[in-house]
């Protein structure tokens, strides 16, 4: 997540300038080949081209749309886990009492509880980072040029194992990491926790009910989670789209040459039907004039830098979870989240908020 007011136009170019260079190469050669060779039988007629860009602008709006409504789902997702997360641990706190039993131990049970449940959003975590065969934005160069350094995932710097061990009690992690899903088998262990402790009577019936209520919230939330991650924007339509995008780059110099042509002879000829002018500014509107159909290089390529933009915008936010920066910050989500629950249950080992750098959150 981008938390800076704006993004510079520096880093947009920067981001982008390969792109923008190769716009312009693919402007220049019909160009060349039309004013130099004299090719004249490259121009295409502008009303077909029109109609592409027309086509393409409605398809790259719908993606766009699209990928922004996947992104804000997972964000109104994580939205309630945070929500769900506090709601758990009031009820832990308030729920889990017994009148024989030390303010002590009843509050090691609570940490027990609260400590697990982060291990669940830890390993939710990882697994929401695991990369997916159609994600591309980690390993995306444009991204690190974007930032002007590599990005640093903290899933990508620690094993899976060693961030839950910290949270999870040892005679539960082979339970969990021997099973495919390890936030699933966490919740469930925590479910059974909790049925022990009604049999205990540290629970009365009403409270379990409710508790148990918040554990079936969690599985909701996190299939929701592992809906979008799972399934992607339809490649079908990704695919055409970006095809599409560059169908129109492509076409966009051969439907404008002819036309800037026109605009320079039509600067000759008003020039010579004034009577007023002079030889030297004769010959700089002759050679100008007769040059005009240069500016379709530069005109083409602000073109299609906007198309293309809009297409790399739409796709590199169609997957919230893969860890770029227009993505929702699931790391920070869980450590804050981490933070609040654990400062309810007077925990002594409560880390620090983590310090993001250039603006980025993930």
């Amino acid at each position: 997540m981008y938390t800076r007011k704006t993004l510079p136009l520096r880093r947009i170019l920067l981001w982008t300038r390969w792109h923008l260079a190769l716009f312009t190469a693919l402007a220049f050669v019909p160009v060349a080949l039309y004013d130099i060779l004299g090719c004249k039988w490259l121009h295409v007629p502008w009303l077909p081209i029109s109609l592409v860009g027309t086509a393409v602008a409605f398809i790259v709006g719908f993606k766009n749309n699209a990928s922004y409504d996947r992104m804000w789902e997972a964000r109104k997702i994580w939205g309630g886990i945070v929500n769900a997360s506090r709601s758990f641990t009031v009820m832990v706190k308030d729920f889990v009492r017994h009148d024989d039993i030390p303010g002590d131990k009843l509050l090691d049970l609570h940490r027990e509880l609260v400590y697990r449940h982060v291990g669940w959003l830890t390993a939710l975590r990882y697994q929401l980072r695991t990369v997916r065969p159609w994600e591309n934005k980690r390993a995306s160069p444009g991204n690190r040029r974007f930032h002007g350094m590599p990005f640093r995932l903290h899933e990508s710097e620690i094993p899976m194992e060693c961030a839950v061990a910290k949270y999870i009690p040892t005679d539960e992690l082979g339970e969990i990491f021997s099973k495919a899903n390890q936030a699933t088998q966490i919740l469930g262990i925590q479910s059974r926790r909790l049925r022990e402790l009604r049999k205990a009577g540290l629970l009365g019936a009403y409270e379990h009910v409710e508790i148990e209520r918040m554990v079936v919230e969690l599985y909701a939330l996190q299939g929701k989670s592992e809906r979008i991650k799972n399934f992607p924007y339809p490649r079908q339509f990704a695919t055409l789209n970006y095809v599409f995008v560059w169908l129109f780059i492509l076409l966009l110099p051969y439907g404008v040459m002819e036309e800037f042509e026109r605009v320079g002879d039509h600067i000759i000829a008003e020039h010579l039907s004034d009577n007023a002018s002079t030889g030297a500014l004769d010959a700089f509107v002759q050679f100008a004039g007769s040059r005009f159909v240069w500016l379709t290089i530069p005109f083409s390529a602000v073109i299609t830098w906007v198309f293309y933009a809009l297409e790399i915008v739409g796709e590199l936010s169609e997957n919230p979870f893969e860890g770029g920066p227009n993505d929702v910050p699931i790391t920070d989500l869980s450590r804050s989240i981490e933070i609040d629950i654990c400062q309810l249950v007077d925990c002594t080992d409560i880390p620090e908020k983590i310090l993001w750098e250039s603006g980025v959150v993930l």
